[in-house]
């Protein structure tokens, strides 16, 4: 077992066949660069990173652990420096006596068994495990403790500079090339993503500054620093993402990235000046070397993807995905290119701001400054022979006639729209000005969602639904159903991740014979559950009943539509 090649364990194991092992090889063979078997394999999403490294220690007659969900302890991670265990990817994992088991991605490194072996005075036992498993691990252990260390750091020297010299003018009081600055600016992106939030609020108060940050939809505080601080840091936020310093009476958008635990962050930056203070918010965006996630991985129950994924077998018309800001639209249509976009076709997207750079698309960026306006990127890019069209959003009535237009000329079109659910979508084209008939001829489906928080499966509590509550969920019985509770596993907020649910609206024969005649939301709702449409509620409702998420949730998603 141990002398065959990797890939004949795996087909084997029956984690691929023979064919997908031709063609890993064939990725191997045309790339530039020197493609790994294992990167290649899990780039064309054949097996899982987890899969593959298991797979690996089973040949190399190792231990293999998964690093996210293990019990370490930072006395025993920290026995190995921290430089040394990001130069190898290495983390301990445990000790007995004088042997110091060592998980690693590349067990088979002599060089780093005796550098470690020097460094910590242990002898070394290794164990396989995953690289970013690692990286997340060592990002978490070796920086616990350290941001409150950096605040006191900056908070000294700024009162030391202070005391030093109080004529100083306000220019040389914003300089932010001292390191604890740099460091805080730093350690706050890392703290944050760490925790998986997707906004960083910076807020300027009297007396202090807070920082909160977005987990599933919530503000949670993440820390309080002083005052004194808040230009500095402000300044740092502003340098790093391209935007004017000096200029501090008028609102400002830019953008900068960062590499955390291995991963490239890419950060949108917005700043508003306030009452005591200019305030930051930072958006972290998908990031762009992490990959496409699949519409199977969307959160949609079979009979949505079912109904999902024959609008996109259409070749041309619109397929428009709408909800509030922060509902997943985006990501919803990057899934959508993903599965549709081939070599065969000419794929370009006009967004505002290109959240996700994607190989093998056409991406547009929108600049309103220089005259890249969304409907001058349209007309532009009809005349670019597309197949399909990806418009970031549709603003207006020229952007939405534009896009309608296109449509009916033969291509298909993706796009999102801000409205509260699938039937409100077709009155609210009509009301930007797109005739009736033409939303009847060119649209072949519309998306509704919204994400819910999922229940934290360690401490969720049980108990049997009252009358209100089935009320709410239309059934007609008592069912078990479960509270958030609050543990540490979810920062005792009760909740664990987000999901989407959906709602899916065909243009059927039907549908689009009542557009044109230019029927109420109500109507065309009414018609839509009528040929299999579930809405958002019935969509909510099952998660409730399979436990994965609440009845507060049930409440809060769909009374916002």
């Amino acid at each position: 077992m141990k002398n065959i090649p990797i890939g004949e364990h795996l087909i084997q194991k029956g984690l691929i066949t023979e064919e997908q092992l031709q063609q890993v090889l064939a990725k191997q063979r045309e790339s530039k660069e020197r493609l790994m078997f294992g990167d290649a394999l899990i780039q064309m999403k054949l097996v899982t990173e987890n899969q593959f490294s298991e797979v690996l220690a089973e040949r190399l007659n190792i231990q293999f652990i998964d690093i996210d969900k293990a019990e370490l302890s930072p006395d025993i991670v920290k026995l190995i420096p921290e430089d040394m265990a990001r130069k190898y990817t290495a983390i301990a994992v445990s000790k007995m006596g004088k042997r110091l088991t060592v998980a690693t991605s590349e067990p088979s490194n002599f060089y780093m068994m005796e550098d470690l072996r020097a460094a910590t005075g242990f002898s070394i036992s290794v164990a396989m495990a995953t690289k970013g498993a690692i990286n997340r691990a060592l990002g978490r252990l070796y920086s616990a403790g350290q941001t409150t260390t950096i605040v006191e750091e900056a908070t000294k020297e700024k009162e030391e500079q202070k005391s030093l010299d109080d004529l100083v003018t306000d220019a040389a009081n914003d300089r932010i090339d001292n390191a604890p600055i740099v460091k805080l600016a730093s350690a706050i992106i890392e703290e944050s993503f760490r925790k998986d939030c997707t906004d960083i609020h910076i807020e300027p108060f009297k007396n202090q500054t807070k920082i909160r940050i977005r987990v599933n939809g919530d503000l949670i505080e993440l820390m309080t620093i002083s005052s004194a601080l808040h230009v500095s840091l402000v300044t740092r936020f502003k340098i790093l993402s391209g935007m004017n310093i000096a200029e501090k009476r008028i609102p400002q958008d830019g953008r900068m990235s960062q590499v955390v635990d291995g991963t490239t962050l890419d950060l949108r930056v917005s700043n508003l000046p306030m009452v005591y203070g200019e305030k930051v918010v930072i958006r972290i965006l998908a990031t762009g070397d992490m990959s496409l996630r699949k519409i199977t991985d969307l959160g949609m129950t079979d009979y949505n993807y079912q109904r999902f994924a024959s609008c996109l077998k259409v070749p041309q018309g619109v397929v428009l995905v709408t909800g509030p800001t922060g509902s997943g639209k985006s990501t919803t249509l990057y899934a959508a290119l993903g599965e549709i976009a081939k070599p065969n076709l000419n794929v370009i997207t006009v967004e505002d701001p290109v959240e996700k750079k994607v190989d093998g698309i056409n991406q547009c960026q929108i600049n309103d400054k220089a005259g890249m306006t969304f409907d001058a990127a349209l007309r532009s890019i009809l005349r670019q022979d597309p197949d399909i069209i990806m418009v970031g959003e549709m603003r207006d009535a020229e952007t939405a006639s534009i896009a309608i237009r296109a449509a009916i000329t033969g291509h298909l079109v993706l796009s999102t729209l801000h409205t509260n659910d699938a039937a409100s979508t077709v009155t609210r084209l009509v009301d930007m000005g797109v005739e009736a008939y033409m939303v009847a001829t060119s649209l072949i489906g519309i998306v509704a969602q919204r994400l819910t928080k999922v229940l934290c499966p360690e401490c969720k509590k049980a108990r049997m639904s009252t009358p209100e509550e089935n009320e709410l969920m239309e059934i007609d019985h008592s069912v078990t159903v479960y509270d958030a509770g609050g543990c540490p596993n979810c920062n005792n907020t009760g909740y664990k991740g987000r999901t989407a649910i959906h709602e899916i609206l065909l243009s059927t024969p039907a549908m689009a014979a009542l557009i044109t005649r230019g029927a109420k939301a109500d109507e065309i709702q009414d018609l839509a559950r009528e040929e299999g449409c579930k809405l958002l509620r019935d969509n909510v409702s099952q998660l409730v009943q399979e436990g994965k998420t609440s009845i507060e949730e049930l409440v809060r998603v769909t009374y916002a539509v």
